[in-house]
């Protein structure tokens, strides 16, 4: 489920940035010294076709990133890293895992590379 939401995320997230970047620059910043009518009294004309569009892939990358952040919330544990790390080195030295698979923190590990001091 999270790889799917995860991929319309994306295939959103990509066709936002082309749709923005295919859109005619405004100027004038925040709308001041605003151009032709068609807007009633602000200045600004009214909202295009491609202006709709950013809107409502704006709108579906809110709704895919608060439905992504409550599933990975969903399939997080309470254990925090530093938890895990705990139960590691006890592991160890009740001789549960083998050293020599497990990474630790100093780098002395087969699985990294060496220090650049030694």
């Amino acid at each position: 489920m999270q790889n799917i939401i995860l991929t319309i995320h994306l295939i959103i997230t990509l066709a936002l940035i082309c749709i923005v970047l295919i859109q005619r620059s405004e100027g004038g910043g925040l709308g001041i010294g605003g151009g032709g009518g068609g807007g009633g009294m602000t200045g600004r004309p009214g909202i295009s076709a491609l202006g709709k569009v950013t809107w409502a892939l704006g709108v579906a990358f809110v709704i895919t990133s608060i439905t992504l952040t409550v599933v990975a919330a969903q399939k997080s544990t309470d254990a925090s890293v530093l938890d895990n790390i705990e139960l590691i080195e006890e592991l160890k030295k009740d001789g549960g895992l083998k050293s020599s698979t497990v990474p630790t923190l100093d780098g002395s590990s087969p699985l990294t590379p060496p220090r650049a001091d030694k």
